[in-house]
This record gives C-alpha cells, sequence and structure tokens, in this order.
C-alpha cells in the first residue's frame, strides 16, 4: 500500500470565511504532489487568543474529509508551545486525527524552545522551527530539511499556501 504525507494550511480572506487547502504525495520529500484539495468554508469562529485552533480546526477537517486518509500531516505552526507540551495547532490536529503532525514554523516562539532550528536551501541565519506529534522530532527535522525545494521554505508548503490563498 502507497503511503500519502499530506500538508494543509488555511487563509481566512478579509471578506470573511476560510479556504484550506491539502497537497499530497506519496514521498516524505514531497517532490512528487499527486493530490491537491480545497474547501471553503462560510462561517467560522472569532479568532481567540489561544485558541486559534478552534478556528482552524474545522477548516482542516473539510479539507481533510475531501480525500483518502494521510499516514502523516505537516501544519504551518507549531505542535506544542513549550517543553512542557502547552499545546499548539498541530497538537490540537494530532489529538483530533490520530495522525502523526509535524509543525513547521515561520517565527521563533520564545517559549518553544524546544522546537528544531532547520536552515534549509540559501537561508543561512532565518531557520524554520520544526516540533511534532506522534513522529520522532528529531526525524521530523530530517524530513523538513529533505522536503524539495531549493529555498527556505519546501515546495510543498508553498504550494500549499498558494491553493490556500487562492481565489475562485
Amino acid at each position: 500500500m502507497t503511503q500519502r504525507f499530506g500538508a494543509v494550511d488555511v487563509h481566512y480572506p478579509p471578506a470573511g470565511g476560510a479556504r484550506a487547502a491539502l497537497v499530497v504525495s506519496s514521498s516524505t520529500r514531497f517532490d512528487d504532489l499527486v493530490e491537491e484539495r480545497t474547501a471553503w468554508l462560510d462561517t467560522v469562529a472569532d479568532y481567540q487568543p489561544g485558541q486559534f485552533y478552534l478556528r482552524e480546526l474545522p477548516a482542516l477537517a473539510a479539507v481533510l474529509a475531501t480525500t483518502t486518509p494521510v499516514d502523516l500531516l505537516i501544519v504551518d505552526g507549531y505542535v506544542d508551545l513549550d517543553p512542557a507540551g502547552a499545546p499548539g495547532l498541530g497538537a490540537h490536529v494530532h489529538e483530533a486525527t490520530g495522525l502523526p503532525v509535524i509543525g513547521v514554523a515561520k517565527t521563533e516562539f520564545h517559549r518553544a524552545t524546544h522546537a528544531v532550528p532547520v536552515l534549509r536551501g540559501t537561508a543561512t541565519t532565518k531557520p524554520l522551527f520544526v516540533t511534532a506529534a506522534g513522529f520522532d522530532l528529531a526525524d521530523a527535522a530530517a524530513l523538513v530539511t529533505a522536503m524539495a525545494g531549493p529555498y527556505r521554505f519546501p515546495d510543498a508548503l508553498k504550494r500549499v499556501d498558494s491553493l490556500a490563498r487562492a481565489r475562485d
């Protein structure tokens, strides 16, 4: 059975609603995107500091429901917010789906001292920050390092961001 690896992102247009996007690959390098999906939600919860997952989870569930299950999921952001395990978006996704989740954050969060900084491409001073649930953290960092693309941000994560931001 072929394994499927997914990456997701959600965008919130100024006019309201949310568009969630998913890209799927048969490789952890994400060098062969075999599927792209989007889902639109007309209504989303208001942003609540510290409870961003309440806004994000319904959109992610909607896009994941449009395809056959994946074996691992990459999210934009942190899985956990500190070494004690304060849950970030990825932890809530892991809990809701049971999937191994890798979080890839573009900015450093001061409490996330456990996150593994990953330098990719020509970025020698601006790392990505990797966290994980249900997946070894060192292996998660190695996976993100090896993802396809010559730049700091892997190609698949750029693609899923573009899909989430696309207009109909």
